[in-house]
Parts: C-alpha cells; structure tokens; sequence
C-alpha cells in the first residue's frame, strides 16, 4: 500500500482513461446520469440565512445555481481562536506539525461536504450556458459575469475514473482550477466563495476539539466518520455518507483531501514567536509548488487522517494530464484530491483578493514555464 500522494491510478482506472467519450451534451449526459433535467429554472441566492452581516446572524444556508437544480450547503463556522498543530506525543505526529501556535481567525461559511460533480461539471463543461442556448433564452447579468470566467478544455478521458459522478466529490483539478471554480461560483450567486486557508480549514476540521480527530484520539472509531484505506474499497465515496463533525461538515477526515490557499513549508509554523497569537495567517504561495492538502483520503491510513496532518501538492501529480501544455492548469492525476468552499463573512476588497492570491493568480515562476514537468 503507497501513501495517498504517491499512488498512481489503478489497473480499471488506467483502462477508464483509455475509453474516449462522445462529448455532446446530449451523450455527455446520459453516461454520466447529469441530465437535462438538473438544468431547469432556478434561484441565483440562498436564502435570508445566506445574507448575514455579523456573526450573529450567521445560519446554515442552501446556494442554489441559477438555471439550475443543483444547490449546496454552507455551514457557520464562528470565529474564534484554537491551538492549530499537534502536541509532540500524539500518534502518528509529523515534524511539520509543530510547534503548536495560538490562532485566531474569522467567521466564514464552509461548505457542508466537499464539492461533488454535480456541481463542478456545471462550471468545466459550461453545462449552463449549453441549457440557456437550448432554452434559447437571454443569460442575465449574473450569467454574463459568469460566462467570463475561464473554463477548462474538454478533457479526453473520464474524470471519474469509474468511480462515480452524481453525488461523488470532484477529483483531479489543479489548485488553480478550483480557484477558478470558486471565481466562477462567485460571479453566478454574488456570493464571495474561495478556498479556505490552511488555518480556516484545521479550525473548522476541529470544531472546538483538541484531540487527533474531531471525535476524539481513538482511530478505531474513525470507519464511522471517515473513508480511508481501510474501509473505501480503494475508492472515493458519495459525500456525507459518515458522521460529521461537531459542527455539522461532512468528510473532514479522509474520502478525498482537500486545497488550501497556503503554499506548503515544513517549517511554516516555527516561524512564528512563541506565546504569540497569528491573526488569519496565510503562508502566500510564490512558486507553482508545493500547496498544501489537507484532510487525508479514501487512500491514505488513520495518521494521514489527523486534524493536525499537513500533505503537500506536486509537480508529479501532472505526468500524465492528457493535455499538456494546452491545459496545463486544470488537470492532474490526483485521484484522492478535491476541494470545498468557504465564504468569509467580511468581504475582501480587490486589493486584499490579489494581495493575498485567493483568486487564481499564477505565480511567476509558472507563468514563466508552458510546461512545468520535467523530462523523465
């Protein structure tokens, strides 16, 4: 057994990529049970709870996709301060976890389960601009914003892999296709959406806890909240399946891991003074790689599973994206990454959403390069 970031697709998944795909919307949707009929008429906000202006008025809420009848939930996630990082004695602890540091950050919303293909595939096969032509009707404001925003080419294997579509966590994108998601989810609903930073995402996967999981230190528990190698059957799994955390989030630890703004340093959290407390820390990435992962997988063990646990992305995951160089920013090979959402409550203003990268800025020493893999 390999770790989660070093595995490559299996037999079934390396014939599943061989198998070309008729890609009219019509074919496209009956192989992968998408429909027509999820591309009907629908609202572009979430309701009352999604228009919150303080953290008091934050409650759960649904986002619904306009033209659409795919929707998702997004979760309160208060704001507050917690230990981010492990304690040296705990199981499974890595080098890179340490030292613990007092964080604080802000309320956001964060989406309830990871983000599935239901609604990925809305954004990278424009689902909904191939609906509001059939229906021949006019794209609205909203849908113009929208309709700007780049999309992926067409890939020319399954993205799945065989392993699943409706309601299965969306797989294999680049940290820069997510963001551009996350752009795109943003102009549709008005809502600001992006990806949660390193400490956002431990502070939600805890939710309150200090233990090695959100359920406690006890991994032989862990089959009830988390798809992992033991129990995944070597696959991803429909999301909210499990039990969640305290906080009401889905799959926190393990079915697939997840994108965080950060770029990944070993010693990131040395770098801060002791009995100091960080306010929102992000680690802003200046290189294509590494970023980091968290969560663990459908293909990893228990320890990998962690609140505390730190993965890093790379380069390697793009060998075999069967589009280099055209589409050198969306695809990989990473079966066992995903991502999820999150929606701060203070809106950033532009300068602070290109300071900080949370939109899908390419560093410089990527944009530099066509093609960043190097010749084996």
């Amino acid at each position: 057994m390999t770790s989660g970031f070093e595995t490559a697709p299996s037999a079934s998944a390396s014939a599943a990529a061989q198998r070309p795909l008729n890609w009219s919307l019509n074919c496209y949707c009956a192989a992968f049970g998408v429909g027509l009929a999820i591309l009907t008429a629908g609202t572009t906000r979430g309701d009352d709870a999604a228009e919150a202006k303080t953290q008091a008025e934050m409650k759960p809420y649904t986002e619904k996709i306009s033209g659409t009848d795919v929707s998702f939930d997004m979760v309160p996630i208060p704001g507050g301060e917690f230990l981010m990082g492990s304690p040296e004695g705990e199981e499974g602890r890595q080098d890179d976890e340490g030292p613990q540091h007092k964080v604080r950050v802000d309320p956001f919303w964060m989406g309830k389960t990871e983000v599935t293909w239901d609604l990925y595939d809305i954004w990278s096969y424009s689902l909904d601009i191939q609906r509001r032509k059939i229906e021949n009707r006019e794209p609205t404001e909203r849908d113009r914003l929208a309709d700007a925003v780049t999309r992926p080419t067409k890939p020319y294997t399954d993205m799945t892999f065989g392993m699943g579509q409706v309601g299965y966590p969306a797989i294999c994108m680049t940290q820069h296709a997510a963001k551009k998601f996350c752009e795109w989810l943003t102009a549709k609903t008005g809502h600001y959406y992006r990806l949660p930073t390193e400490a956002e995402w431990e502070y939600a996967c805890r939710a309150g806890t200090t233990t090695a999981y959100s359920f406690g230190d006890d991994a032989s528990q862990l089959d009830e909240y988390a798809w992992h190698y033991g129990n995944s059957h070597e696959k991803y799994q429909k999301v909210g399946r499990k039990k969640p955390n305290p906080w009401g989030l889905y799959d926190m630890h393990g079915n697939v891991a997840e994108w965080c703004l950060d770029k990944y340093e070993a010693d990131f959290y040395s770098k801060f003074a002791p009995g100091m407390t960080v306010e929102n820390p992000l680690n802003i990435p200046s290189t294509e790689y590494p970023r980091v992962v968290r969560g663990g997988s459908w293909d990893d063990d228990p320890p990998q599973l962690r609140s505390a646990a730190r993965m890093a992305s790379s380069a390697e995951w793009k060998q075999q994206d069967p589009q280099i160089p055209q589409s050198v920013w969306y695809m990989t090979d990473a079966l066992h990454v995903g991502f999820r959402v999150v929606r701060p409550l203070k809106v950033p203003t532009p300068e602070e959403r290109k300071a900080k990268q949370f939109d899908a800025i390419l560093p410089v020493d990527a944009r530099e390069k066509p093609n960043p893999i190097p010749n084996q």
